[in-house]
């Protein structure tokens, strides 16, 4: 959908109450809806819609759900009259550093005592995909994070595993023990057949090199399945 900029409405003629720019400069963006804050990446409305106005026929597009929101693809968005291509990239942009914006380099020295803290660990690496990937956390003797690496992605309904691949970092890290991981885009937090023949050939390469796998964690947004906690492992 092409943007034709004769038929916006500026922030200059946003009505004072309208108006998210000012509202955030003089009391922080911590007040302002969602609405408004995505009419500051709307910067413009669409003839006599405001940008506001617009961010709201936007969000109840998505149930008002902002997780919803951030899997829209480009060609959802851009059927929504008054966002074009431009806008929608903008908007997934910054729906995106939001979701990376809940990692940050402390939580690489998160402490793993059980299956919700690994969760935890994951949900801004996994959360909002719309295909598979394989994640390997590997931990110290403290249960620390080290580091983590994601070993493959494929599709909706499934990803290849090396077992190689998943310990060669494990080897370099000289990691006491690693947890694997990978997610369900389709939301079923239940292992398939594969999962479970899987999880038994990576601890098994893992007994004969002598690091432990402490779990696997099939993640969803709304949840996960632990591999440990069910005696799966």
């Amino acid at each position: 959908m092409s943007e034709d900029k004769n038929n916006f409405i500026t922030i200059k003629n946003w009505r004072e109450e309208d108006r998210p720019r000012e509202k955030l400069i003089a009391k922080g963006a911590n007040v302002l809806t969602d609405a408004e804050l995505i009419a500051i990446l709307l910067g413009t409305g669409f003839r006599d819609t405001t940008a506001v106005d617009l961010a709201k026929i936007l969000l109840k597009e998505s149930g008002n759900d902002l997780e919803k929101l951030a899997k829209f693809t480009v060609k959802q968005f851009s059927v929504i009259k008054g966002i074009g291509e431009a806008k929608a990239i903008t908007i997934m942009a910054a729906l995106e550093l939001g979701r990376r914006r809940k990692y940050s380099d402390k939580a690489e020295l998160k402490k793993i005592t059980g299956s919700k803290d690994a969760y935890e660990y994951l949900f801004p690496l996994l959360a909002d995909k719309s295909h598979e990937e394989f994640y390997v956390l590997l931990l110290n003797r403290a249960n620390l994070v080290t580091r983590h690496v994601k070993i493959s992605q494929g599709g909706v309904s499934g990803t290849l595993v090396d077992n190689k691949i998943i310990f060669k970092p494990a080897l370099e890290e000289l990691s006491a023990s690693i947890i694997i991981c990978h997610n369900h885009p389709s939301g079923n937090k239940n292992p398939s057949q594969d999962d479970i023949n899987q999880t038994k050939r990576i601890c098994d390469a893992g007994k004969n090199l002598d690091i432990a796998v402490l779990d696997h964690i099939i993640f969803t947004n709304e949840g996960y399945y632990s591999f440990a906690d069910e005696g799966m492992i």
